[in-house]
C-alpha cells in the first residue's frame, strides 16, 4: 500500500482525483516509480489482461512477452488488468530501502494540485535546471509555487519506456491561471519548460503528452507511433479508449499550424 500510495503523483494526469492514492491497475498502466525510484515493472511477475477481443490472456516475461511489455506502462489502452502477480520479496525490499527524495534549495514544498508539471531531469543538472525553469516560468507570469524531486532508476522491459536512464523526477507546481488569456499563456509556458528540459537530455513521462507539442512528443518518445500501431493491431475497433489515447492519436496526426501573436 505504501508503494502504491507514493506513486500517486505520477498518475495524477490519469486519475479523476489526484489526491487519491494510486491503485495497482493505475501503477501498472503508468509503470510508476516507487519510493526507492524503481519502476513498478521490476516488481511485476505476470499480468492477466482482458484484451479488446474479450479474451483473458496471461502475459509475463516468458509467455506473451510482447503483450507484457506493451501493457506495463501502456497507459491503460492495451488491456484491462484482471489480476497482477507481484514479486512480494522485491516489493518489500523497495519499501524498506531509503527513499529517493532529493533536496531542493530555496524552493517551497509542493502542494499537490492539478497544476503540477512532471519533468525528468538529468540528476547532475537538477539545481541548475530548476533555477532556469523558475526564471522561464516567471517570464510567462506563471510562477513556480512549489516543487518536489526524487531520483528514479532505469528499466529495460517496457515498450513505452520512460526510465531509459536515471532521472531526477521533478514535479513543479505552477500558479493556477485565471481567465482565457492566462490559460493560453500557461500552456505556452509549459511547452517552453519542456523545451528547456529536452535540450538538456531530459524528458517527461508519457502522461505528460497533454502538455507537449507533437514535435516534443516525438522527440521524447520516438516509439510512440509504433506503440499506437501495436495498439490498433490488437484493438482495430478501438474498444479500449481513454483520454490519453484520444490525445496521443490526435497529437501525432495533427497538421502543424502557424501561430502568430498580434
Amino acid at each position: 500500500v505504501d508503494y502504491l500510495a507514493d506513486s500517486a503523483p505520477e498518475l495524477s494526469a490519469l486519475t479523476a482525483d489526484p489526491e487519491l492514492p494510486a491503485a495497482v491497475e493505475q501503477s501498472v498502466s503508468a509503470n510508476a516509480a516507487g519510493p526507492d525510484g524503481r519502476p513498478i515493472c521490476a516488481h511485476v511477475e505476470a499480468l492477466a489482461l482482458v484484451t479488446a477481443d474479450g479474451e483473458l490472456r496471461r502475459a509475463s516475461r516468458d509467455s506473451n512477452r510482447e503483450l507484457f511489455a506493451l501493457a506495463l506502462g501502456g497507459q491503460g489502452v492495451v488491456g484491462v488488468p484482471y489480476s497482477v502477480t507481484l514479486r512480494v520479496g522485491s516489493l518489500r525490499k523497495s519499501c524498506a530501502a531509503p527513499r529517493s527524495d532529493l533536496r531542493l534549495e530555496d524552493c517551497p514544498p509542493l502542494l499537490r494540485s492539478q497544476s503540477d508539471l512532471t519533468l525528468l531531469l538529468p540528476p547532475e543538472r537538477l539545481d541548475v535546471l530548476l533555477e532556469r525553469l523558475r526564471e522561464k516560468a516567471a517570464e510567462w507570469r506563471v510562477p513556480v509555487v512549489g516543487a518536489a524531486a526524487r531520483r528514479t532508476l532505469t528499466e529495460h522491459e517496457t515498450f513505452l519506456r520512460w526510465a531509459h536512464r536515471e532521472f531526477a523526477q521533478l514535479r513543479i507546481g505552477l500558479a493556477a491561471p485565471l481567465g482565457l488569456g492566462a490559460r493560453v499563456r500557461a500552456a505556452q509556458a509549459r511547452r517552453e519548460l519542456i523545451d528547456i528540459v529536452l535540450a538538456q537530455g531530459g524528458a517527461f513521462p508519457p502522461a505528460g503528452i497533454f502538455d507537449a507539442s507533437p514535435a516534443q512528443a516525438e522527440a521524447c518518445y520516438p516509439q510512440l507511433k509504433s506503440f499506437l500501431a501495436e495498439k490498433r493491431r490488437l484493438d482495430p475497433a478501438d474498444r479500449l479508449y481513454n483520454a490519453w489515447y484520444r490525445h496521443a492519436r490526435g497529437l501525432l496526426s495533427r497538421d502543424p499550424v502557424t501561430v502568430r501573436w498580434g
